[in-house]
């Protein structure tokens, strides 16, 4: 049963019999075979079959998530407490703020538990990588959390909390954070990020207007164009950025609480090197 499993796994990944079979090695028609005997051996169906595409159904989607547990735990079975010799590809996905700060500091320990693995490090906005990890083309991801819940089968760890502080240029004498939002120049942090929707909900909730004539994802791109003195910005107060912040000054929104969480998400059933890798990152958040 572990083969059938492996291929589930594969479908659930790469979307369709033969697209898995393209990557397992497997012909379309092996793909089909191995899934009925599942069903079989099992005892329900497993997929909703129309036509040519089969999707997996609640029962499929159980399975799918003993699955990886499962299959974990045979590839265990040969040594399973010494990482060190084990081979393979772990996939981050991750924000850019954290590229330089929490995953710099895990990968170190990482490399020396884990010398054989290769590590490929993917960026990207948190909503595009959280699609990315549930769709099984990522390990884990470190991201913002997101105001609605994760897909099933994914776990969240909060690793640190960014509170939003309005970034003004140093010459400018400004004091009072909503007066200078709706009054100067306005850069903003992009609606397509999670964090950059936690800035537009904020000043709607607390009914400010303001001018906006740039914006742009890239944090330390807004706080250079502040410190250029061509406007203010609300954005994170991220340690990735201590250097582009020396160069503004910043008033407190006084707002408690308000700020983005960083934190890394993982399958439930992650295998040991993931579920090493995101013990190395809860270590290396900021105390």
């Amino acid at each position: 049963m572990i083969a059938e499993l492996k291929t589930l796994v594969a479908v659930a990944r790469h979307g369709t019999f033969a697209a898995a079979g393209a990557r397992i090695g497997l012909t379309q028609a092996a793909v089909s075979g191995q899934m009925k005997r599942l069903e079989e051996k099992l005892g329900q169906r497993l997929f909703d079959r129309t036509g040519r595409s089969a999707t997996l159904n609640d029962a499929g989607r159980r399975v799918l998530a003993r699955a990886g547990e499962l299959l974990a735990l045979a590839d265990s079975l040969a040594d399973p407490a010494d990482l060190s010799r084990q081979r393979g590809c772990l996939r981050i996905g991750a924000i850019v703020s954290t590229q330089t700060t929490l995953v710099r500091r895990a990968l170190d320990g990482f490399h020396k538990m884990c010398p054989d693995y290769r590590v490929q490090v993917i960026p990207g906005l948190s909503l595009d990588l959280l699609d990315r990890l549930d769709a099984g083309e990522l390990d884990m991801a470190l991201v913002i959390r997101p105001a609605v819940g994760l897909p099933p089968g994914l776990r969240w760890q909060t690793l640190a909390h960014e509170p939003f502080v309005l970034a003004v240029p140093p010459k400018w004498r400004d004091t009072d954070w909503r007066t200078s939002a709706a009054s100067r120049p306005f850069l903003r942090y992009s609606r397509h990020s999670l964090g950059g929707r936690q800035v537009e909900r904020f000043l709607e909730q607390e009914r400010i207007s303001v001018s906006d004539w740039a914006e742009m994802d890239d944090i330390p791109a807004l706080l250079a164009l502040v410190a250029d003195g061509l406007g203010v910005a609300i954005v994170p107060q991220s340690e990735a950025y201590a250097e582009y912040f020396s160069k503004v000054r910043t008033l407190s929104l006084d707002a408690p609480g308000f700020g983005r969480e960083i934190g890394v998400v993982a399958p439930a059933s992650a295998d040991d090197a993931v579920g090493t890798m995101v013990q190395l990152c809860r270590r290396a958040a900021p105390s």
